[in-house]
């Protein structure tokens, strides 16, 4: 909403009632608090002349089923919203472009090298359901573990994914596909902050080893990043890999931001371990200031915000609103 403010866009905010906090920033014209999913399907739905952006907790907290009842236009292609929450579907499409990514394991009786699992978002217990394991007893293990914590269910193993565990430096990679500049644009990197692995990889080796438990990947927070020089063309190629998959199995495709989750690994391979297929969590550390590679383009700094409301400015005074909203 800054960035749309910038560009000379009314904006307004639909939130929870208990974030009050919201109501201090001057860029926002119009509020809604709501208790209720319901409430926000019915709210946007009385908006009439507007544009939604979505976002990762847009799709967490409405569900499939509840976007697919909106009746306003949403930035971007809304058929992708359907592997936001699918873990297997995000890795196909990976595969489809030709993009190194981990191997993985149909069955967990079969994992024979250190290994993630991830438990489908629907399915959790907790934010984040993943955790890591050196073998298929040390998984047993830690199944058990977390079920009797009440972490995570029967259903909850359903769907799980056990990728191999890449060793490496960890990169988001933040894009933008515009159909109106046609051409994909790199736009922003930073990395996680997550607890209580942070903390955990602090402590001295002797230490780590007289926990009892493994730590933790809850995600609290991103930081600012740059990846080197010589890597930027492999980064580019994967992006505009993976905008042309999309565009084969959900045309459109991809419009505006997406996010790649990767390892650089000491040989200078970049193997994707997620995708985000719209706006990243972590370009918000960018916001007040632009991104790094953002201002490349246009001369001035630009934040994610700013860049979506940059092509639908573009787009609307070229007349080429449908080639970015559906």
């Amino acid at each position: 909403m800054h960035g749309a403010k910038l560009e000379g866009f009314k904006t307004c905010l639909i939130y929870e009632k208990r974030r009050r906090f919201y109501r201090d920033f001057h860029f926002i014209d119009e509020y809604y608090p709501y208790d209720s999913v319901e409430e926000v399907v019915d709210i946007l739905n009385g908006l009439g002349d507007c544009v939604v952006i979505p976002h990762g907790s847009f799709v967490e907290y409405l569900g499939i089923g509840n976007i697919g009842r909106i009746k306003v236009p949403i930035f971007g292609n809304r058929k992708l919203m359907n592997w936001e929450s699918d873990q297997k579907l995000k890795m196909g499409l990976l595969e489809a472009s030709g993009i190194k990514i981990p191997k993985s394991f149909s069955r967990p009786e079969a994992v024979d090298r250190p290994v993630i699992v991830k438990v489908p978002e629907a399915k959790r217990k907790v934010e984040r359901g993943f955790f890591i394991a050196v073998s298929y007893e040390d998984y047993k293990r830690k199944v058990g573990e977390l079920m009797k914590e009440g972490l995570i269910d029967e259903e909850g193993l359903k769907g799980m994914v056990i990728e191999e565990l890449v060793i490496g430096a960890h990169f988001n990679v933040n894009y933008f596909n515009s159909p109106v500049f046609e051409r994909v644009e790199v736009i922003s990197v930073d990395r996680r902050i997550q607890s209580d692995l942070d903390g955990f990889i602090r402590l001295p080796a002797s230490v780590q080893l007289q926990l009892s438990r493994q730590p933790r990947l809850i995600e609290v927070g991103h930081e600012v990043a740059t990846i080197r020089e010589s890597l930027l063309e492999k980064v580019f190629e994967i992006g505009y890999s993976f905008v042309e998959a999309s565009k084969e199995l959900e045309p459109p495709g991809i419009i505006g931001p997406f996010t790649l989750q990767l390892m650089a690994t000491p040989e200078l391979e970049l193997v994707v371990f997620d995708v985000a297929p719209r706006i990243g969590g972590g370009t918000n550390v960018y916001m007040g200031i632009g991104s790094q590679y953002s201002k490349l383009y246009f001369g001035k700094p630009v934040s994610l915000g700013r860049r979506i409301a940059i092509e639908l400015k573009e787009a609307d005074g070229q007349d080429q609103l449908n080639k970015i909203l559906s």
